[in-house]
């Protein structure tokens, strides 16, 4: 079986779940404890939150740990909502291709009366600066930027916003996800104000993550009920998967030249064999795009049943994100790039991961080509399309 959606989780490393299960067996105190089991577990959550900041260049009073990428998006853009709110300052801006998490939470604030303005993608899936700079207002107390989208990868100038939303008096948050392990990420070069991360997308365990949130921005509560976390997200930590999260973190952030060398040359292998797929395209700048990414779409067809048949040939992909893949609805992300719906039906998302391998890549291809092909077969779109009773969009 070739997993090719570590877009949607990845495999625990060996190291992380060696610290799990370790700290499972041995070091099973409450932080929070004053004797000596409690006392042991804070040193070891205490040492992740400085080995955390150091990552990312923060300092170890910046860290929050949540349970994931979801929690801390919310506890960022409600924090600085709030935060804005006392000042008169109610306006926010983000993009029409986020992440779920930010989406919602901006409806929600919007219908408490916040006005939240989404800027569009341009097709190659890029925001310049400039745009969030034309949007900033007097009332502005929030912009939000993923790093890297989700579904077609590409990677936005982040220290460019930064810098703007930082002349601008403006707190800029970015939702990192998909991107911290596998891009060298610096808060503090990068003028990033809030950024939000989860374990899983870097070989670390699900349902932990964190929020890095710069000395004087004033955090919201989101739950309540213990000092945990500097008051700011009571529940006791869940000490074992943190110390997880890091150690596949500084395995991850060791290994980004190396494994970036290995991927690169054959993700760009798979986007060329895919290209020779007539009326495919390519979704996103091919260059400012993560290394593992890989994002199509194929005219005349449907993408659940490219994904199922693609679980028959042994390869598990996605169409998208895994948060919405219950969905019959196209993606947004794809939408917001100006693909059409029947065009963004049929989309293919493939995620490499390190280990992934020259043989895999010319497999991936194969089996694409002939599953398209298959499908295209018996197609009433796609024969309407080559009898041309309805125009070729790709």
């Amino acid at each position: 079986m070739i997993y090719a959606d570590n877009a949607a989780t990845t495999p625990m490393s060996e190291a992380a779940i060696n610290t799990m299960t370790t700290l499972i067996r041995e070091t099973y105190g409450n932080p929070s404890s004053l004797y000596e089991f409690g006392q042991k577990a804070k040193e070891v959550l205490e040492q992740a939150r400085e080995d955390t900041a150091a990552l990312i260049g923060a300092d170890a009073k910046e860290i929050i740990f949540t349970s994931g990428g979801s929690e801390a998006d919310n506890q960022a853009i409600i924090s600085a909502a709030k935060a804005g709110a006392l000042k008169g300052k109610k306006h926010i801006i983000s993009s029409k291709f986020e992440h779920h998490a930010v989406l919602h939470t901006l409806k929600k604030l919007e219908n408490e009366g916040f006005e939240v303005t989404l800027l569009d993608v341009h097709e190659n899936g890029i925001i310049d600066p400039s745009e969030v700079e034309a949007a900033i207002r007097e009332d502005t107390c929030l912009v939000t930027i993923m790093y890297a989208n989700n579904e077609i990868g590409t990677i936005q100038d982040i220290k460019g916003i930064g810098a703007v939303c930082r002349a601008k008096g403006v707190i800029f948050h970015t939702d990192a996800v998909q991107a911290i392990g596998h891009l060298k990420i610096n808060v503090v070069e990068e003028n990033i104000d809030m950024l939000s991360a989860s374990a899983h997308k870097f070989h670390g365990p699900k349902g932990v993550g964190f929020l890095y949130a710069r000395k004087g921005i004033r955090l919201a509560n989101l739950i309540e009920g213990g000092a945990q976390e500097k008051g700011k997200r009571a529940g006791t930590e869940n000490v074992p998967g943190i110390a997880a999260m890091v150690t596949a973190l500084k395995e991850e952030v060791a290994n980004i030249d190396k494994n970036t060398a290995h991927i690169l040359p054959i993700r760009n292998k798979i986007i060329e064999g895919l290209k020779e797929i007539p009326h495919s395209a390519l979704n996103g700048d091919e260059e400012r795009r993560l290394p593992s990414n890989v994002n199509f779409c194929f005219e005349g067809i449907e993408g659940e049943s490219l994904l199922l048949l693609l679980d028959d040939k042994g390869i598990a992909a996605s169409s998208g994100s895994a948060c919405t893949s219950g969905s019959l609805d196209p993606s947004h992300v794809l939408l917001a790039i100006g693909r059409v719906h029947d065009v963004a039906h049929g989309s293919l998302r493939l995620s490499l991961g390190e280990d992934v391998t020259e043989e895999e890549a010319d497999y991936i291809i194969k089996a694409v080509k002939e599953v398209v092909e298959y499908l295209r077969g018996f197609s009433p779109v796609w024969r309407d399309l080559v009898a041309g009773k309805t125009q070729f969009i790709l």
